[in-house]
């Protein structure tokens, strides 16, 4: 028989063990109840204007060239079609070039925009950081230079020559995303993130996402996986394959950077006899493409996106470089992240699969401009 002494020591230890086991358990509770709350909150109805009311009055005709990262990419594209579409308010040309998934043919377009003699560009989902000699050129050349999703903050980038950035805060975008998968999991997510490092963005907003799924104590990062998005189509496939052989039914959460990845995720998910509606489930960190809408609405291969304003940020994108052009400030605006998940597709624009906040943003901006 043990000892009293030896009784005592073991009942110590059994008590310790569950009193760490306990605050264990309490911890990963709080992580699911803040996951939900947080979820809660970017998937109310965006209808207040909470951007500029204020600045310079529309100045003389501009020719603006956007180079689009690749059109096949629906956030540039979405956001290049906002930039036309407030052009024509503003009484000003735009060219459009398409980078078409390739370092070099953005940097050809760049320096297109520069022998066109444009007085503003756009870098629509374009890293300044890769292609800072050719922005140099810009600058040199006297053009005024913008940023969607050109570096891994909003605001202006003194560094690389960008009057500004436009993006939503990316660390709110993967909070929004890395929490569905903690909330929507009841705080048992397996995940795999998809992540692009040629984009600093892109690293920022996987690296957030992972510390969000860690965070949870019952969650698990299961990899983070490095695939180029100008490639998704060649590579995911295969990749996804090769994970589901690896991780089996381990991985029941998919978070990705941008809907891209799940363009292509779905056939290979198909072949391996896996439901449209079942695990693992695809988050996207953004952008909020047609395709990733039509997923989510469905209810097949995909459960939710961050959704960017992509148009209100093409709007934004012609007002900062009518700022740049008066010689004022840029504006600080920063759109708050909104998710959309089946119940509320049909809200904010989604009927038209697409994320438009019914928040008057257009006239807000005409109204700035004089128009």
């Amino acid at each position: 028989m043990l000892s009293k002494r030896l009784m005592k020591a073991a009942l110590l230890a059994s008590t310790g063990l569950l009193a760490i086991t306990a605050a264990g358990a309490a911890r990963a509770d709080d992580a699911v109840a803040a996951a939900k709350a947080y979820i809660e909150k970017v998937t109310a109805p965006v209808t207040k204007w909470d951007g500029p009311t204020t600045g310079p009055k529309a100045v003389g005709h501009k020719l603006i060239v956007y180079v689009s990262t690749d059109q096949r990419n629906g956030g540039a594209r979405g956001v290049g079609e906002g930039i036309e579409e407030a052009a024509k308010v503003i009484g000003w040309e735009v060219r459009a070039i398409d980078g078409q998934g390739s370092v070099n043919a953005r940097a050809a377009g760049i320096a297109q925009a520069i022998a066109l003699k444009a007085d503003g560009l756009v870098l629509d989902a374009i890293d300044a950081a890769e292609q800072s000699a050719a922005i140099e050129q810009a600058e040199k050349a006297g053009i005024k230079v913008v940023g969607w999703h050109s570096a891994a903050v909003p605001g202006p980038i003194a560094k690389y020559g960008l009057f500004t950035n436009v993006t939503t805060d990316p660390m709110e975008v993967a909070k929004a995303a890395g929490s569905y998968a903690v909330a929507a999991s009841d705080g048992k997510a397996g995940a795999i993130v998809f992540t692009d490092s040629a984009y600093a963005i892109a690293i920022a907003k996987s690296n957030e996402m992972a510390a969000v799924i860690r965070a949870c104590k019952t969650c698990k990062v299961l990899s983070v996986e490095d695939t180029p998005l100008a490639d998704a189509a060649n590579r995911m496939p295969q990749l996804t394959t090769s994970l589901l052989q690896r991780y089996g039914k381990k991985w029941t959460y998919a978070l990705s950077v941008n809907d891209l990845t799940f363009d292509f995720m779905a056939p290979s998910l198909q072949s391996a006899g896996i439901g449209g509606d079942a695990p693992p489930h695809a988050i996207s960190a953004g952008d909020g493409s047609e395709p990733a809408f039509q997923r989510i609405r469905s209810g097949e291969y995909q459960a939710a996106t961050v959704a960017e304003p992509l148009r209100l940020h093409g709007w934004q994108e012609v007002d900062e470089l009518n700022r740049a052009f008066a010689g004022a400030k840029a504006s600080g605006y920063v759109a708050p992240p909104h998710l959309f998940v089946k119940a509320n597709i049909d809200k904010d624009g989604g009927p038209k699969n697409i994320f438009d906040p019914q928040n008057g943003y257009r006239d807000a901006y005409k109204k700035i401009w004089g128009k």
